[in-house]
């Protein structure tokens, strides 16, 4: 009884910082998202009242984000950017995860390693090597061969290039934990009763990696769409959504529209986070 006496001002401070703690990370959050519905020009108190102008409104001063047309041209760069990333970073992160797991070769963790390095780079860094990098080849191919690589300039294949650069190290480890749980004693399986090795992969590993892949995809689009830090080196005339609201804040400053766009993008991550988890718990009970 004397150790629960004691214990109890710890305990009610722990969870007191708990709430603290999960208030700090959701008050800004749903400051943002409030403001979204302001009948107000400036997203600040005092409420003026609830309306959906800053969504759906098609005259200034509230025009509305699915009426920007500027905005929408953002939203549409980064879906077509993420969906791109995500599937080469799936594609080459299972490539990756066999090559880690079953292959065998010289350097095998110094490549590992290297695969792993792109995560504890800070963005801005990525950013502007991989901007040196392609600008110089383009400069170089052009002077020396009087060949344009446009591809190499910035612009919408520069920034899947660079997102990619480090995203695929994110579906590589996911898919890599789920291929080592993989009983190989299934594909023998197979092999004794006479499939290909086609088949095998078409029919039993895949499947059994499909969980992570699907996964993998999902918080590979959630990361590419939201970047920022890279993408901001490597964007040309065609800025994705995050570039797009920077610039609005930057020259006009926060403006509800931009509280209504951040409160459907809060809304569509959480869905995809939701199926993410989702599909990681069905992953954990196979």
């Amino acid at each position: 009884m004397l150790a629960q006496k004691k214990s109890s001002p710890f305990l009610m401070g722990y969870r007191l910082y708990v709430v603290a703690f999960f208030i700090f990370l959701a008050a800004p959050l749903i400051s943002a998202g409030a403001f979204a519905f302001n009948d107000s020009l400036f997203p600040a108190l005092p409420w003026q009242g609830f309306t959906l102008d800053w969504f759906f409104s098609d005259t200034e001063p509230k025009l509305g984000m699915f009426h920007d047309r500027r905005l929408l041209q953002g939203l549409y760069y980064s879906f077509v950017i993420a969906i791109f990333v995500a599937m080469l970073s799936v594609l080459v992160g299972t490539t990756n995860a066999f090559l880690f797991v079953r292959g065998e070769f010289p350097g095998k963790n110094f490549f590992y390693i290297l695969m792993v390095v792109p995560l504890v780079i800070p963005g801005v860094i990525l950013g502007i090597s991989i901007l040196v990098l392609a600008s110089d080849t383009a400069n170089y191919m052009e002077n020396r061969f009087d060949l344009e690589l446009e591809f190499l300039r910035p612009g919408l294949l520069l920034v899947v290039f660079g997102q990619f650069s480090f995203i695929t190290t994110i579906t590589s480890l996911v898919i890599t934990a789920r291929l080592k749980k993989f009983d190989a004693t299934m594909e023998e399986a197979a092999f004794n009763l006479g499939a290909s090795r086609v088949r095998v992969l078409r029919t039993v590993t895949l499947p059994f990696l499909r969980p992570a892949m699907i996964a993998a995809g999902i918080v590979a689009f959630l990361v590419s769409f939201e970047n920022f830090n890279t993408t901001l080196f490597l964007v040309g005339s065609e800025a994705p959504l995050t570039i797009t609201m920077y610039d609005r804040m930057a020259k006009v400053g926060s403006t509800p529209v931009l509280n209504a766009v951040s409160f459907v993008l809060m809304v569509g991550s959480g869905l995809l986070a939701l199926l993410s988890i989702a599909i990681q718990r069905d992953k954990t009970s196979q």
